[in-house]
């Protein structure tokens, strides 16, 4: 279900950011043969307009499918298919159920892709839609179906959360326009938490141009992550008394990496402190979860 840690990380950033509006199910199975939305997403208040773009697309059921490279045709179809068999399935439910079904309330197709050959676009019928921002094409009107070319988009705030998903030079402008937002802008800090933990789960000598300057990018971000993440923890240590306030650190490090610290997390701390701050930080940044568990247990 999850093709690269591209996938986790896309995912995850829209789960984030459009969970407090609607309800968000990832790696949702549909009817027929077995497959899976990546993201499906249906609307229970109107999203933050600061989201700008994304917020436009999540006004309305939708399912989204990011992709790390241009989706070729056979992928496309796929999209397709598990779009028709929702619709299918919805108006099936519509019908056992008496009530109707109006196609306003059927979900809207969103590929996202880093770049789309002009090829591939006409072999679809996609067009560039009049009503929305250049880099977005739209299928004929039946079909319920958008195209993304997020290299296209304009740069602007409005489109920031959706060029982070982008490749090469375009998510690292994207990056960098994240890192200039204010450091308690919570956005920031979840899109720095979700950059840094798709950074430990690349292999660099497997990435090729346009990755190694996104991972040039991701590793800035990084960077900054854990100098304010350590900075915050100290500051926050200085307040609550040395021995406490090394117990914050290392707390607050976890909580960084993993959204929680659970009760194998916490036993892990007391031994963690037994060790320099020198030593142990660069591990807490950068081991896995396993790793950590079997370096500091006991």
């Amino acid at each position: 279900m999850t093709r690269t840690p591209f996938d986790a990380f896309s995912k995850q950033l829209l789960e984030e950011f459009l969970s407090p509006f609607g309800t968000v199910e990832l790696n949702r199975e549909i009817a027929g043969e077995s497959r899976f939305v990546d993201v499906w997403f249906s609307p229970s208040a109107p999203p933050d307009r600061s989201l700008g773009l994304l917020a436009r697309i999540a006004a309305t059921p939708c399912l989204i499918e990011p992709y790390r490279n241009a989706p070729g045709f056979s992928e496309i179809r796929s999209c397709l298919l598990k779009l028709f068999l929702v619709h299918s399935d919805q108006q099936r439910q519509a019908r056992r159920e008496d009530a109707s079904l109006s196609e306003d309330r059927l979900p809207h197709l969103w590929i996202l892709s880093p770049t789309a050959s002009e090829m591939s676009l006409n072999s679809f019928g996609a067009i560039q839609s009049l009503d929305w921002l250049s880099g977005i094409y739209s299928f004929p009107a039946a079909l319920r179906t958008s195209i993304v070319v997020i290299h296209q988009l304009p740069k602007t705030p409005d489109t920031l959360w959706l060029r982070i998903l982008g490749r090469g030079k375009t998510q690292q402008q994207a990056v960098e326009e994240i890192l200039a937002l204010p450091e308690d802008d919570p956005r920031r800090f979840q899109t720095l938490n979700l950059l840094t933990a798709w950074r430990i789960t690349m292999r660099v000598e497997d990435l090729d141009e346009d990755d190694r300057i996104s991972f040039m990018a991701i590793n800035q971000a990084y960077l900054q992550w854990e100098r304010e993440t350590v900075e915050r923890g100290r500051q926050e240590g200085r307040q609550e008394g040395t021995q406490a306030g090394q117990r914050l650190v290392v707390e607050n490090l976890l909580k960084a990496r993993f959204g929680e610290v659970d009760a194998q997390l916490a036993a892990l701390i007391s031994t963690v402190l037994t060790f320099p701050a020198e030593e142990y930080t660069p591990l807490l940044l950068q081991l896995s979860r396993e790793q950590l568990l079997e370096r500091f247990r006991g």
